[in-house]
């Protein structure tokens, strides 16, 4: 529900803010990866050498945003019915399926029916993606450039 409310999309805030009113990148999103005991939430932009420095500000005032803030509410229902379309759209690809399915038996060590991760999905609430929000990006970032030298 972070991800989605923050770079998972292109009404995400990440999309919204650096790309559409600010014109920074063409590119900017931010994605997540879970593992059994770790995982990594990041956001990736790509831009001009010069806009650097705004990007990073604007990142960075975002994400200070949504670890004091969390999301609204609005955000959560449109999270919540992304992640819903995308479960039930990945439902009509048999590779999707067998990397849902080999995903939950190896790193969650159960395997949920649809009905049952829909209704995790709904039962996701302000507070929980607060208090997600608050420990992801609460802590030091870790900042990594790539570009011409």
């Amino acid at each position: 529900m972070l991800n989605t409310a923050l770079g998972g999309g292109t009404s995400s805030r990440l999309f919204q803010e650096v790309r559409e009113r600010r014109g920074l990148a063409y590119s900017v999103y931010s994605f997540a990866s879970h593992y059994a005991d770790s995982g990594i939430v990041g956001v990736a932009v790509g831009c001009l050498p010069d806009r650097l420095d705004d990007v990073l500000e604007v990142v960075r005032v975002e994400l200070s945003r949504i670890a004091a803030h969390g999301i609204t509410d609005e955000e959560l229902a449109r999270g919540k019915g992304q992640l819903v379309g995308g479960l039930v759209l990945g439902l009509e690809d048999s590779g999707a399926r067998m990397m849902r399915l080999g995903k939950a038996e190896l790193v969650y060590a159960e395997v949920l029916g649809i009905d049952a991760v829909m209704d995790r999905i709904n039962d996701v609430t302000i507070d929980d993606v607060r208090a997600v929000a608050a420990d992801v990006f609460g802590r030091p970032e870790i900042l990594a450039v790539v570009g011409p030298s």
